[in-house]
């Protein structure tokens, strides 16, 4: 009879148990947290730099007049899509596009209703103060919309 008593879990024992998993699981969710936020920071970084790489790319080519572009003009594309979609290239004379990016990448911060790629990026025109960001007949410079704070203590905003 005390053989059969022997072989289970006492409350105690099980209570401890619990108890330190539960310790153990709330050690552990704030680092998964962390980690997933640090994950959506690199994939911002890699789209600020890869949409204005794609802007300074098209600057480029409207400096060297492979785009057509106004007189009064600043050289910007008027639109982010412009960059995906192409622009016809003005010494081609098949008019063949030049695209700049392969697809234009969702700000990773936006908490906005559903949106294209587009929409979900701050637009700053050329023609717009540096401390006051504003949008307008081109686009000199992306930002995110969030108003949430990076790790390293920078608005996301300011990035």
């Amino acid at each position: 009879m005390r053989i059969r008593a022997r072989l289970g879990f006492t409350l105690i024992e099980l209570l401890v148990t619990l108890a330190i998993l539960g310790l153990l699981a709330s050690a552990a969710v704030p680092l998964a947290e962390l980690a997933v936020r640090r994950n959506k920071e690199s994939e911002l970084r890699h789209a600020l730099r890869d949409i204005r790489a794609g802007l300074d790319a098209y600057k480029q080519a409207s400096d060297e007049g492979r785009i057509a572009r106004a007189a009064d003009a600043s050289g910007f594309p008027a639109t982010l899509e412009l960059l995906v979609n192409g622009v016809p290239n003005a010494r081609d004379p098949a008019k063949r596009p030049v695209f700049f990016l392969r697809r234009l990448p969702r700000d990773p911060f936006y908490d906005g209703p559903p949106a294209e790629a587009a929409q979900t990026w701050g637009l700053r025109s050329y023609a717009s103060p540096p401390n006051d960001p504003q949008s307008g007949r081109d686009v000199y410079d992306v930002y995110s919309t969030s108003r949430a704070v990076g790790i390293n203590g920078m608005p996301y905003r300011d990035w």
